[in-house]
Formats: structure tokens, sequence, C-alpha cells
């Protein structure tokens, strides 16, 4: 069994609704009919009837149970304006020309209950996606900055909750300051507690482990650690840590001067910036033939998933199971 269909097991009747801006897109209208059938979600599809409809037909789809909403014509489009600009104090105006598009749409329904998650990203680029969602559906509390995380299937590597790590951030933040680094490191614990139920346990890595080199670099990541202690005392964070301490027990503890919990039996691996991240996902996914899962987004308010432009459709239905995971986490926490 898959990865992705492991994690498909553990939806047990849930009745997540998903909302899909960019619902003329064959691969968009062919995953929701498999999310449909499969109960990972209700899928609802944004845009014209006619566009979805063509969209649907040239493929051979059939949209039998699939809501479409068109957002210019939609009873809820002025709703959705006059609550926005009240809650917020953004001029109507303003908001009506953000909310008509089918991303500030997807984002207003997300933002007053209507749906439970947006995944968007197959036609539109990922700053898009984010920058409609922080400004329409906000941060989360104690989050400034969004992120994104990748879970890592590796089956040469095994650790306490088996062969799954989470890498972060391979897809948002060029050169995080220690403020976003820690943004990051608290997101991602918040991530891992949803999606899987797993204690998290984050090392912030580097070249140098505890003091081993002295570098601007460095400092970056012992000022980030610093921030976590400070905002999250109770997350099991450490660091500066290099890969091989974070993930080997032996190399933990020849490299390691202070005990730690962390060392050794990380799940969360923080890197220093987007270059490095990018970069050791993709060496892990293929040299070590690992799985990889996402870039998913995370730090906003409620549930936001992007999707990549060369997204196949399995690639779209398992971001669906995912953000109906992590919905089905926020809702545990209520």
């Amino acid at each position: 069994m898959g990865f992705i269909e492991e994690q498909k097991q553990r939806l047990s009747g849930n009745q997540t609704r998903i909302v899909y801006p960019e619902g003329s897109d064959q691969r968009i209208i062919s995953a929701a009919m498999q999310v449909l059938k499969d109960g990972i979600a209700v899928p609802i599809l944004l845009g014209t009837i006619e566009d979805v409809t063509k969209a649907a037909n040239l493929a051979g789809l059939d949209l039998s149970g699939i809501e479409i909403i068109d957002p210019e014509e939609s009873e809820k489009l002025e709703e959705y304006v006059e609550k926005f600009s009240k809650e917020t104090g953004f001029p109507a105006v303003a908001a009506r020309v953000i909310i008509k598009k089918s991303l500030g749409f997807g984002a207003a329904m997300v933002r007053f209950g209507d749906c439970d998650a947006m995944i968007g990203g197959a036609i539109n680029a990922t700053e898009n996606v984010i920058q409609n969602s922080r400004q329409i559906i906000g941060l989360e509390e104690g989050i400034h900055s969004p992120s994104s995380f990748m879970v890592m299937s590796t089956p040469h590597y095994k650790g306490e909750e088996g062969n799954a790590l989470v890498f972060a951030d391979p897809g948002v933040n060029p050169h995080p300051t220690p403020e976003e680094l820690a943004d990051i490191a608290i997101a991602s614990a918040r991530s891992v507690k949803r999606l899987f139920g797993w204690e998290p346990r984050i090392a912030m890595l580097s070249f140098s482990t505890q003091g081993s080199a002295k570098h601007v670099d460095v400092d970056q990541v012992v000022a980030a650690l610093n921030l976590v202690h400070e905002r999250e005392p109770e997350l099991l964070v450490d660091g500066e840590m290099q890969v091989d301490a974070a993930l080997v027990p032996s190399v933990a503890e020849s490299k390691m001067k202070d005990p730690s919990e962390v060392a050794g039996r990380a799940n969360i691996l923080v890197f220093p910036d987007l270059n490095a991240a990018n970069i050791g996902f993709k060496l892990t996914q293929r040299l070590g033939e690992a799985g990889a899962y996402g870039p998913f987004l995370q730090g906003f308010a409620k549930t936001v998933s992007d999707l990549s432009r060369g997204s196949t459709v399995e690639d779209i239905i398992g971001v669906s199971v995912m953000a109906a995971l992590e919905v089905q986490g926020r809702q545990s926490e209520e």
C-alpha cells in the first residue's frame, strides 16, 4: 500500500468540503470526481458553468454529484464582500475586485465557513495562492509568515514514526530570517500533530553542530532556535545540528555536546534556507528512492494547499487527502 493510500485509510467518515478554484482544468475535474467517489471529501469547483462543463465534456468526464459555483454569479459574492469589508476595514469596492475572482472567492468560502479547505495552484502561481490566502483567510495565531513542508517517505530510513520525515521549508521562503525560521519550525510542529498525531521533534539544521563551526549562517539558525524556545517552550526542538546528527543516534551521541531529546530521532528537519531544503528533498527523492509529497502550505488560519502547475491527477488526489487530514486534525483541536 502506497503512502497516500495509507493516509486515505485514516479518513473515517470525513465530510471535508474542499473548494478547487481552478474548476475548468481537466486534471482538477478528474481528481474531484475521484475525491468524491472515494469519500475523501466533498469537492466544489469554481468557474463558469459553461467553462467547467466544456472542459469535462472534452475529457469525457461526468460531473454528476459535483457542485459548480460561478463566483461572479453567486448570491454569496455580496455577502462575502460585506463581511470581509466589515471585519477587516478593507474598502468594499476593492474587496469585490478580489473576491469575485476564483482564488479570492475560494479563500472567502474557507474564511466564512462554507468550505473547510482550498486547493489551488494547478493554473495559478504559488505566489498568487499565498497572496489571496494571506489576505482573505489570514495567518494562524502566533505565525507571522506562511511556509511549506514536504512529507518524504523514504524506504531506506527507519525512524520512530516509520519511514516518513517532514522537510521544511522547500517552497516559500528563499532566505528566511531567524523570525521566519522560527515560524517554519512552529508551523511544522502544528502540521505534523494535525496530519499524523506525532510528537514533533524538530532539528534546526546547519553545517555546524552545536558550535563546531563559526559563521553568520550558523548564527541565524541559533537565533531561530532561541526564538522557538521563547515562543513555544514546550516544543522538542534542538540545534544547530548537521543532518546526520539529527537522524542517526550514534552520530548524535558523538557530535552533540549536550543531551538531546531530538538529536538522532528528529522527525521534522528545518533547513536553513530554500536552497538547502529544495536540494535536500530532491536528493532524497532521487537517490534515496523516496516518495515526495508536497510542498504543502502551512501557517494559515485555515487549511490551504498549493499545487504545482505540472501536477498530475494523482498528485491532486494526494494533496486532497492531506488537506482532508489536516482539517480533521484541526477539528479535533476544537
